[in-house]
């Protein structure tokens, strides 16, 4: 994501991510609620994510895997616990995850129009400041890689993806 603030923030167990895309707000939003289209940019470029469940309604899951360099798979899910078409929904980390303490407990998406396209601001919610200390970093490189190398979003509405997958 094509980063333009990051903010870290102990008191509240919460990072922020703000990206601002050259695209209209239903555009940007159509990525997410598109299981096809979320694999192609969700996770980190060297483990492509495929979903194999996407309910995205208020109590429904998405389920998701991805797929290591070396072969293995890690297992993620989401409880979506609002969803409002274009502008919000959030997830609580799912209990495919339960094992890993490091994870988000939870996250809120927002989309809003901007002058120049749309903007996306990402709030995570951490369970202690260990998990977030240990995941934030991470979230926060690669969100700063070269948006050009994750997702790019093309005029005619089409998502091109350059990530270098393996």
């Amino acid at each position: 994501m094509p980063l333009t603030s990051v903010t870290k923030d102990a008191r509240t167990l919460t990072f922020t991510a703000v990206g601002d895309y050259p695209v209209p707000q239903q555009r940007l939003w159509d990525a997410f609620a598109d299981p096809r289209q979320l694999e192609r940019f969700w996770g980190p470029p060297f483990a492509p994510a495929t979903f194999t469940r996407h309910d995205f309604t208020v109590g429904g899951r998405a389920e998701y895997f991805l797929t290591l360099p070396e072969g293995k798979t890690w297992s993620g899910s989401w409880k979506f616990t609002a969803v409002n078409p274009i502008s919000s929904f959030a997830a609580q980390d799912g209990e495919d995850n339960a094992e890993d303490e490091n994870m988000p407990a939870s996250m809120t998406f927002t989309f809003e129009t901007t002058p120049t396209g749309s903007r996306l601001t990402i709030v995570t919610r951490f369970s202690s400041l260990e998990a977030m200390e240990q995941t934030a970093p991470g979230m926060e490189q690669g969100g700063r890689v070269d948006p050009y190398e994750v997702i790019a979003f093309t005029k005619d509405g089409k998502t091109s993806v350059y990530a270098k997958r393996p």
